[in-house]
């Protein structure tokens, strides 16, 4: 068997990366426990971009906004890329002035790319009504690739 190589591609590896892909993993913290949990998105404008439901995620972040989203491609074991976007999560609201209606139509839009009935009638997730953006302060990729 050929030995692993760890390295870091480039940041454009890592935007494609997130830009391939609409399922993560978010990560936050309260106090002293850490929380991860599935979550679909989308990566554009140099933000990720989801919604959520109500519930002890959404009121644990509200307090502590600071996260990290996680996002894999995996082949074998040997032969993956993960991409850790590290940043601050945000409400959108879709009132509360011009910017914040600018942002919630923003997340809505991109967001029904990926599920065209997001918030409508033929919502297939309808209690995920709280949208976000994670502003990517950071973004870090590792991958793993076998030489030989």
């Amino acid at each position: 068997m050929n030995r692993p190589e760890f390295f870091e591609p480039s940041r454009e590896d890592a935007i494609a990366l997130l830009g391939r892909h609409h399922v993560g993993r978010l990560a936050f913290t309260f106090h002293d426990r850490v929380d991860i949990e599935p979550i679909s998105y989308v990566f554009a404008d140099g933000h990720v971009w989801g919604r959520t439901a109500p519930g002890t995620k959404l009121t644990t972040v509200q307090h502590h906004p600071w996260v990290a989203f996680e996002v894999d491609e995996i082949e074998g074991l040997f032969e993956w890329r993960s991409v850790v976007v590290r940043g601050t999560l945000y409400f959108l609201a879709d009132e509360g002035g011009q910017r914040a209606e600018e942002s919630y139509a923003r997340a809505l839009e991109l967001l029904r790319g990926i599920d065209p009935g997001a918030l409508t009638p033929e919502d297939m997730t309808p209690d995920r009504v709280a949208l976000f953006r994670i502003f990517a302060d950071e973004i870090n990729i590792r991958a793993a690739r076998t030489t030989g």
